[in-house]
């Protein structure tokens, strides 16, 4: 059921920044950079997707000319990821487990499926079904 830490998540001052140091210093691969204008929010997220062996860190930016990071937000570590074969019988799972989903599951048709359960502590966790991958 549950393959592989997809991703972990960080929260950065300066995307350019980061980006150097964990591909120059740490030896990472730009796999993708994306932006997200979520003006009706208030909120712009720029994005760099980075991979080293199988592992992949997805580095976020906050604000811009929009706005800055929203206040539950902070610098470093946001959440851990899991990849799951199945989001649905994931879900399921969970609930057998008395784990309740905190967001989603959202689908984006092309490439994903995304929720959210948290841990013990409050720290959230990623649930995250790529489809076409196995």
């Amino acid at each position: 059921m549950f393959k592989r830490i997809d991703h972990v998540e960080i929260v950065t001052e300066d995307l350019d920044r980061s980006v150097k140091f964990y591909t120059d210093v740490l030896g990472f691969k730009v796999r993708a950079r994306e932006r997200i204008d979520r003006s009706s929010l208030g909120v712009r997220l720029d994005l760099a997707y980075l991979d080293l062996g199988g592992t992949s860190i997805e580095l976020i930016k906050y604000g811009g000319s929009v706005a800055p990071a929203p206040t539950q937000e902070h610098l470093g570590y946001r959440m851990m990821a899991l990849e799951v074969a199945d989001m649905q019988s994931t879900i399921d799972y969970l609930k057998t487990k008395g784990v309740p989903i905190t967001w989603g599951p959202r689908v984006r048709e092309v490439a994903y499926a995304r929720a959210e359960i948290r841990d013990p502590d409050g720290h959230s966790i990623e649930l995250r079904h790529w489809f076409g991958r196995r």
